[in-house]
């Protein structure tokens, strides 16, 4: 069966941009807290930090999802099989 999100694209650059943004400062911060298990650092400081790689990728998750809804909505011809309840499907699986 093929999987109806792998013909939604996320065509406008300014959201790619901004997707790749949160996802690169994710990356950072998860840079941040393996440091700081390698080096002992305080659980506090440790679990703070992995507070925000989660919540950088949520917010990543949730633009992507939320971009694909909006698109769907206003080009359904081009969204192919994907239907907006699955796409608020997703959404919600990732609260």
């Amino acid at each position: 069966m093929k999987d109806p999100l792998s013909s939604v694209t996320i065509h406008n650059s300014d959201t790619q941009r901004k997707i790749a943004n949160r996802l690169k400062r994710a990356r950072g911060q998860l840079d941040a807290v393996i440091a700081a298990v390698e080096n002992g650092a305080p659980c506090r400081d440790t679990v703070q930090q992995l507070s925000a790689v989660g919540k950088a990728l949520d917010r990543a998750g949730y633009l992507i999802v939320s971009t694909a809804l909006r698109e769907c909505l206003a080009n359904p011809e081009k969204s192919g099989d994907i239907q907006a309840e699955e796409l608020e499907k997703l959404f919600l699986s990732l609260s």
